[in-house]
């Protein structure tokens, strides 16, 4: 029995005992992944799926994280210009060995998902934007102190500074455990004025 399935963008043909090299997975090694983006099952009763095929799955061991061959980018520009320009790169990969095909039941296995490094920070991304948003719906513009630039004011926000009033309650401890931006004592003084109205 056979498999086809996609991760990082490409498409791999699989059966049990195969070595495949990945686009970089968020795991370490001697895990066990699941790959649920299954678009064929083959063999005596080949299944198609339309996208995927609904419950399967290919479970695999991540043996190791590498890198691929160097990569090496050269550009030469003659006559007037003469300029050149070598770039290298090396892909990070992942090292996984096929162990089990499964037709159905992918989702009970209790395996976890494979997630590439692309997949992660796009739900990292996420949860700022919304972590960001209910902020500016009921914080001060932080940008009203004296010194107080916007990027300033997003570092104080990731703080946990949104308010005037929040600022003017600090007291120097408070001041002095916040690593993200230097709170200055005259932004404190000014919070209390604006937090008054």
């Amino acid at each position: 029995m056979f498999a086809v399935l996609k991760t990082g963008g490409k498409q791999y043909k699989v059966q049990a005992g195969d070595m495949l090299r990945v686009e970089k997975l968020a795991a370490d090694a001697g895990e066990t992944i699941q790959f649920n983006d299954v678009l064929m099952l083959g063999g005596d009763a080949p299944v198609v799926g339309a996208p995927f095929v609904d419950g399967a799955a290919v479970q695999a061991e991540v043996i190791d994280q590498i890198k691929g061959e160097k990569v090496i980018h050269f550009v030469k520009r003659r006559r007037k210009h003469s300029s050149k320009r070598t770039k290298g790169h090396r892909q990070k990969l992942t090292l996984v060995k096929i162990t089990e095909i499964l037709a159905s039941g992918a989702d009970k296995s209790g395996v976890k998902a494979a997630s590439g490094q692309g997949d992660a920070p796009a739900a990292a991304k996420a949860a700022p934007a919304a972590k960001k948003a209910a902020p500016a719906a009921s914080g001060d513009d932080l940008t009203e102190l004296t010194g107080v630039g916007p990027a300033a004011a997003k570092k104080l926000e990731e703080a946990g500074l949104t308010s005037f009033a929040q600022i003017a309650a600090l007291s120097d401890a408070d001041i002095a455990a916040i690593d993200a931006v230097k709170v200055k004592p005259e932004w404190v003084e000014q919070a209390k004025e604006l937090a008054k109205g």
